[in-house]
Formats: C-alpha cells, structure tokens, sequence
C-alpha cells in the first residue's frame, strides 16, 4: 500500500505563487510515474501534469503549460508542484497520484494510489 500526503495549498492572488508537495509513504517510489491532478466544485477530476521515473520526462496540461512545473526527488520521495501566475480558474482540490503500472497516461483511473487532496484558492 502507498500513502501520499499533499502540502502546500492555501489562498493566494491572481498572480501569485504556490509549491506543493506530496510525500510518499513506498520505498517504490522512485519506479513509479507520478501525477498532479486537481478537482474544482461540480468539475470532474482534471490531468494537470505527471513525470516519469526519469525527472527529465514530463507532460502538462495546456492550460498550466509555462505556469507550472512539476518535479520529484526520488531521494526524499516527494513529488512537488511549482505554480506560478495563478489564475482564479486554478482554484480547485489538488491531488498527487502514482501510477505503478508505467501507463504515463492522463486519465485518473490509469493511477493506483491517490493522496487526500490539498485545496488552493486563487482570488481575483
């Protein structure tokens, strides 16, 4: 079993910045892909962006492509998301996921384990 815990969310302006963090319970870690994903209220869950294994291999979504950058250190195993230039509509939930099977897709049911979530808040 594989426990993620996200950190980092909060209220920010349009404009700002935020870094989240999910640490990861596997010493697996480093062999799995990983994902950000978020949910806003009355939305389906969302691909915002995901990594391979090697942490030179990574896709984002259009809409955060060059805002956003995601990155893992397998050492601590902890994956992070860098936001920059938030807008209102990032507002929502925001989940890290691994996906033991390699499947470096962008649909939620390719990933296994998901953590709980950590809400982010952009005002305008």
């Amino acid at each position: 079993q594989v426990q993620l815990v996200e950190s980092g969310g909060g209220l920010v302006q349009a404009g700002g910045s935020l870094r989240l963090s999910c640490a990861a319970s596997a010493r697996t870690f480093s062999t799995f892909v990983m994902g950000w994903f978020r949910q806003a209220p009355g939305k389906e869950r969302e691909f915002v962006a995901h990594i391979r294994r090697s942490v030179t291999s990574t896709y984002y979504a259009d809409s955060v492509k060059g805002r956003f950058t995601i990155s893992r250190d397998n050492a601590k195993n902890t994956l992070y998301l860098q936001m920059h230039s938030l807008k209102p509509e990032d507002t929502a939930v925001y989940y890290c996921a691994a996906d033991s099977r390699l499947q470096f897709a962008i649909t939620p049911s390719a990933y296994d384990y998901w953590g709980q979530g950590t809400q982010v808040t952009v005002s305008s």
